[in-house]
């Protein structure tokens, strides 16, 4: 009989070499990082978002051991790079700057997004909320929301709110007001919010759904007047300013956030680096100091809590964009 263990060894070397080809490299996750890691803003430098992933990204690099690179992939209201991500291989050389507007807002608004907010990503922590708030012209007479809804009911035609554009987040927000108060409002869509801050100001735009950060100095100028916040709790910069819930309206809660995201099926291993070394940068006092400029709270938490997060305000924004209407093509 022939002797065929030569042949079997042959077997089992291709058997075992075919194997690791299809396991990911040992250095992946016992090692990881070996290399710089590249983070996609999917949108232009300078804005609030750009801002604070430049920030996380110069500590993350630290607390990893390698530099973290922000790379702004603009295009088609954060569409374009986050679906860099979503297509990107799984090894955690690739990560995305996660904003509500892209994975919340926009597959509830949109005809069509090149990628599942909840299949092609797995989320790494959340970064922080950007609170938003209600500022109104002074001379509207209102101070506070029960004023505000009696001007709004006794004003021919309701009054017109502004915000960052269709489909953004305080254009679902001022929506979500008016369903739950039913206060006549008309939505105002500008390109940006210095814009619509400028006409509040000067008078011709009555009322803002707008970010904390962006109003703040007009409201320490007392050119505009705070009406509420849409977080779960006050402001620390605005420690006068109540909440909607506050003011009556029960479990009213509508922030903007920005996260760390990664391609789905990265593994657990790396998920759990990143996120324990983006929690140490979280909880970092100068941190939360640099990110409360921008008007973000640090949200330190488990990629479970984002994950569980990420699916409610889907729910959430749909309901709301079904009932206004909201579509863009």
């Amino acid at each position: 009989m022939q002797d065929t263990t030569p042949a079997r060894r042959r077997l089992l070397g291709i058997a075992l070499a075919l194997a690791a080809c299809a396991l990911p490299p040992v250095h992946a996750q016992g090692d990881y990082p070996t290399k710089p890691i590249r983070l996609i803003v999917p949108f232009a430098t300078g804005g609030v978002s750009d801002t604070s992933a430049r920030i996380v990204a110069e500590k993350l690099g630290q607390q990893l051991g390698q530099q973290v690179v922000v790379d702004n992939k603009p295009g088609a209201a954060g569409n374009i790079g986050t679906q860099m991500v979503a297509a990107a291989e799984p090894d955690g050389y690739t990560l995305l700057l996660g904003y509500d507007g892209t994975l919340v807002i926009n597959p509830n608004v949109y005809a069509k997004v090149p990628f599942d907010p909840i299949k092609d990503f797995a989320p790494i922590g959340k970064i922080g909320d950007a609170v938003l708030i209600v500022v109104v012209n002074p001379k509207l007479g209102a101070s506070n929301l029960a004023e505000l809804q009696a001007v709004a009911r006794s004003t021919a035609g309701g009054l017109s709110y502004g915000s960052a554009g269709t489909g953004s987040t305080t254009h679902l927000a001022g929506e979500m007001l008016h369903q739950r108060t039913g206060m006549p409002l008309t939505h105002v869509p500008y390109k940006g919010g210095g814009q619509a801050m400028g006409d509040l100001v000067g008078g011709t735009l009555p009322m803002l759904y707008t970010a904390v950060a962006g109003a703040m100095p007009f409201i320490k100028g007392n050119q505009i007047r705070p009406i509420a916040v849409s977080s779960r709790q006050r402001v620390a910069s605005l420690p006068d300013v109540p909440t909607f819930i506050e003011a009556g309206l029960k479990d009213f809660e509508f922030n903007s956030w920005v996260s760390l995201m990664a391609p789905a099926r990265m593994p657990k291993p790396i998920v759990d680096k990143l996120n324990q070394a983006l929690n140490k940068v979280l909880t970092a006092p100068e941190m939360r100091d640099r990110l409360a400029t921008l008007g973000i709270v640090a949200m330190p938490g488990t990629p479970q809590d984002h994950a569980q997060e990420i699916v409610r305000d889907l729910e959430k924004n749909k309901a709301v964009v079904k009932t206004a209407g909201i579509r863009i093509d």
